[in-house]
């Protein structure tokens, strides 16, 4: 069976089963350091901390993804979030779906930012990675520290192949 996945226009509102939309439209504000700057608050909540993890901050630098695409596989972090937001102004996609042991197809969404947007990814949210319409673009991303002590050793991703049915991301 053969699905045509189209990205729809990410809203906070849309997106709220998958996690949060990063952006400063409509949220509060304060100025902060003598009126050079102001501050928008909590525009996103790191869950990190399963066995003694945390937070940390990372630069992925993306490529290009050819149209259409094959959404062949999407992965989950099972113990974290996870957030993108881009240091440009380019517009990205994201593929989500909810889903337990494997991803439900039936929930299986695209969005497109505006290019000014970030998305959280909730903690077991599925997800297809990242979808650049440029190439090298970048992109600050905050997860979970790798953890490598033997003893705690949690599982940090795990991967389905989508076998099942063939989806093609189409880019209008």
């Amino acid at each position: 069976m053969k699905i045509e996945l189209k990205p729809q226009t990410l809203t906070r509102e849309a997106f709220k089963k998958f996690g949060e939309v990063v952006s400063c439209e409509n949220r509060d504000s304060k100025i902060i350091n003598n009126g050079f700057a102001q501050k928008f608050y909590e525009l996103c909540t790191m869950d990190a901390n399963e066995k003694g993890g945390s937070s940390t901050l990372h630069i992925y630098v993306g490529k290009n993804r050819e149209f259409p695409l094959h959404i062949n596989m999407l992965e989950k972090h099972p113990f974290f979030s996870q957030t993108f937001m881009p240091r440009s102004e380019e517009p990205f996609l994201c593929v989500v779906a909810l889903g337990e042991e494997k991803p439900d197809l039936s929930t299986l969404k695209a969005f497109v930012t505006n290019g000014k947007q970030g998305v959280h990814y909730n903690r077991g949210v599925w997800h297809f990675p990242l979808i650049c319409l440029k190439d090298k673009e970048e992109f600050i991303v905050i997860d979970r520290t790798d953890y490598n002590q033997e003893e705690n050793k949690i599982v940090e991703c795990i991967e389905y192949d989508i076998e099942e049915k063939e989806i093609l991301l189409i880019r209008e």
